[in-house]
């Protein structure tokens, strides 16, 4: 009999040459368990998915009262289904008057591609602004607005008419013009290594939007539902999109998605032609059950109250002499190393020790630490103290 791991290489997919090969069992909180009783603490949160941890009761009694009432039904925006309207409701409460219609999909990249259309099809225009080292997703359309071109030539040709401006560069905002559809960015650079918006850069932006007639998306596929501390990081710089774009921890650990604009906006994907975005699966009833579970508990406990001063406790117990830089907020950090092969090092030999880390796609030199918000003070002291006995072993030649 094949073992699980000679079955993941021969009949999966694989997305690289070295994947984790952590073969988990269970997992519970902030802890993944393998199939030998090793236990992994998880400082990632699934890439920012399981934001309240593994099999939170809230999501897991969301999750099995909906499974009583029923599964797919219908393709999206035809039944009427609680799941999918109250969760809706629910977002929508949390956000601008003008944010008040969500389209549900599948995941982060497919948001992407619905805003994308919405922007052109809205504005008439064709030409899509983004910005260097940013990530959107894997899908055409996202593909084409991604920031890095060693992850988009061997794809060519793509959607054309894509602009690229520099980040935190506000002299370039000249280059958004009346042939502008729409500008895509993320509040917060996630790939690039957590980079931040300086001297109201978001508010420059929005600005120069308004007076070409551009509509803004902001991507919070990694940002969204409380992960620098703000429900929403357009929140923290007083900033309010046209377009919002969710995902990853908008399913609870489920595949959800969604891009969120004025029903004024939306509408026109209704109409010339009608269907002008459609998806089978999009706003799973499971999936939104899950995710209203996970919200409901967020506004009942003060866990969103937690995430800054947890971030205090990463910027203090992250002193060591192989990182350059700490950098990022709440629960959202990049630690630079000196190079890709120390970052690494770090990060293969922190996972034998038992603690999950992962690199950003455009910031090889660095990991990140982005764990669920649900971690308790002792237990992110723990996985920060596994990561600096690992950075010592390295530093003094302990592990190669």
């Amino acid at each position: 009999m094949d073992t699980h791991k000679q079955l993941f290489f021969r009949y999966l997919a694989q997305t690289s040459s070295s994947p984790l090969i952590i073969e988990a069992d269970h997992a519970e909180g902030v802890y993944i368990t393998d199939i030998h009783g090793k236990k992994y603490i998880d400082m990632v949160a699934g890439i920012s998915v399981s934001h309240l941890g593994h099999k939170h009761p809230a999501i897991m009694n969301a999750i099995q009262k909906q499974l009583d009432r029923h599964l797919h039904l219908m393709v999206y925006g035809e039944f009427i289904q609680e799941a999918q309207t109250v969760y809706a409701m629910e977002i929508s409460r949390h956000l601008p008057e003008q944010l008040d219609s969500v389209y549900f999909v599948n995941s982060g990249s497919e948001a992407v591609e619905g805003a994308l259309k919405l922007v052109k099809r809205f504005t008439g225009r064709f030409e899509i602004v983004s910005f260097r080292n940013a990530y959107h997703g894997s899908t055409a359309g996202a593909l084409s607005v991604m920031g890095n071109e060693h992850f988009k030539r061997p794809f060519r040709p793509l959607i054309p008419d894509i602009r690229f401006l520099d980040f935190n560069q506000p002299e370039q905002l000249e280059q958004i013009t009346n042939k502008t559809a729409g500008v895509i960015v993320e509040p917060v650079q996630g790939e690039a290594g957590v980079i931040f918006p300086q001297d109201k850069y978001l508010k420059k932006l929005r600005t120069r939007c308004d007076e070409t007639g551009a509509l803004l998306i902001f991507d919070e596929v990694q940002t969204g539902f409380g992960r620098i501390g703000d429900m929403f990081a357009f929140q923290q710089f007083d900033v309010i999109p046209d377009i919002l774009v969710l995902g990853k921890a908008l399913g609870g650990g489920l595949p959800l998605g969604a891009f969120i604009s004025s029903g004024r906006i939306m509408k026109t994907l209704t109409q010339d032609p009608e269907l002008g975005h459609i998806t089978t699966f999009g706003g799973n009833p499971l999936s939104c059950a899950a995710g209203l579970g996970a919200l409901k508990f967020l506004d009942s406990s003060r866990i969103l109250n937690t995430v800054r001063e947890k971030g205090n406790l990463i910027r203090e117990k992250m002193n060591h002499p192989l990182i350059r830089e700490v950098r990022g907020d709440g629960l959202f950090f990049a630690i630079d190393l000196d190079d890709s092969g120390i970052s690494h090092k770090v990060g293969t030999a922190a996972l034998n020790r038992g603690v999950i880390t992962d690199w950003f796609l455009f910031r090889d030199q660095a990991f990140r630490i982005s764990p669920p918000l649900t971690i308790t003070d002792k237990e992110l002291a723990t996985g920060c103290d596994l990561f600096l006995e690992t950075m010592d072993d390295v530093q003094h030649g302990r592990i190669s």
